[in-house]
């Protein structure tokens, strides 16, 4: 489960401008959004909507019942080639390998059979397109928070002594430090902040969201953050999980246009779309972000929400037509290449074809 900061760690993080010293955690900058989600989704005030919107009555379908259309393994020699731009393989969710003008980053590594502390809980939909041993030698792994869907501790692990360094928001070095990360690869930032690897800029930027691993009520010991990254020419921006809010704007403003964007668009409900977007909302977030392409993540490996599998990819299909936003809609596993433009196609119309059927 990781290990909060305490001591001397504790007392610097303290400091941050995004940290409530009277609540004792890191705060949004709309400091009550659990309140208000909670008074909205009150038991009481609306018994039956809340019994129907929930994991226990829903017919959805939340888990694909076949393997998934993916490249296997990803054309890493490809990926490897020089590049003036920027190549990424998904893997599902937020897991992404990314090469960036020649230097090599992993985002949100998640590589353990299941998003929990155990693996019969939120299990994976299938095994990565690479294992661990597979991967090519990464410069940078780069976190957005400490949730067990975007922070695995056998990853972390095993990645220790091949990565020249671990990036991440305020207080997750004291998770990875438990697990052997060594001190002089870690780098902390607050939102704002930025640190240069390789000619390649990392700058934690806001999200809104929360942050814990070890309680329901141990919540927000560490920062949360979205991260743009700048090389000399091109830049790509990745949301980790955030809700919609005035944050978008306020990154496109000052970094965009921002050629690439991963967005959370994926395990979303009304009841918590403070913390996680809508599609409509992840759509508006690239445009405000002034991004010149949207990626949806957060959708495709792991069931943490009621809705249909497939039902992120299409919402999102939907409303980036509506407004006029490039979508770029990857398989598991297939290499893409800003520079080249690669196609990508609508690979789970056939499955919920069947579905349907």
């Amino acid at each position: 489960m990781g290990e909060n900061p305490s001591g001397a760690h504790l007392d610097e993080l303290r400091k941050s401008p995004n940290y409530s010293t009277e609540n004792e955690r890191f705060k949004n900058r709309r400091e009550n959004i659990f309140e208000e989600m909670r008074k909205r989704d009150s038991f009481w005030k609306n018994p039956m909507k809340r019994f129907s919107n929930n994991m226990l009555f829903n017919p959805n379908q939340t888990v694909p019942e076949i393997v998934l259309p993916e490249i296997r393994p990803p054309d890493l020699k490809e990926f490897l080639k020089p590049t003036g731009s920027i190549k990424f393989v998904w893997f599902g969710h937020s897991t992404l390998l990314i090469n960036i003008q020649n230097t090599i980053i992993l985002v949100d590594p998640v590589f353990s059979p299941s998003a929990s502390p155990v693996n019969f809980i939120v299990p994976r939909f299938q095994p990565p397109v690479l294992e661990l041993n597979e991967l090519p030698k990464i410069d940078v792994v780069l976190i957005s928070h400490d949730h067990y869907d975007h922070l695995d501790m056998n990853t972390v692990q095993y990645l220790s002594n091949k990565v020249s360094k671990f990036i991440v928001p305020l207080g997750v070095t004291s998770h990875l430090k438990s697990w052997g990360v060594s001190e002089e690869k870690m780098v902390e930032l607050d939102w704002w902040q930025s640190t240069s690897f390789d000619q390649v800029t990392f700058t934690s930027t806001p999200a809104q969201h929360f942050s814990g691993r070890q309680a329901l009520f141990n919540i927000s010991q560490t920062l949360w953050s979205s991260w743009v990254v700048q090389s000399a020419d091109v830049s790509f921006y990745f949301s980790g999980d955030s809700g919609y809010d005035v944050h978008y704007k306020q990154i496109g403003d000052k970094f965009g246009p921002i050629d690439l964007v991963f967005i959370d668009s994926g395990q979303y409900n009304v009841r918590w779309r403070e913390v996680h977007n809508l599609p409509e909302e992840a759509v508006q977030a690239s445009i405000d972000l002034k991004g010149r392409y949207l990626v949806p993540v957060h959708w495709g490996m792991f069931n943490l929400a009621i809705h249909n599998w497939y039902d992120p990819i299409q919402e999102s299909v939907k409303f980036s037509k509506i407004h006029g936003v490039k979508l770029m809609t990857p398989k598991l596993g297939q290499l893409i290449s800003l520079e080249d433009q690669t196609m990508t196609t609508d690979w789970w119309s056939n499955l919920i074809k069947g579905i349907k059927n």
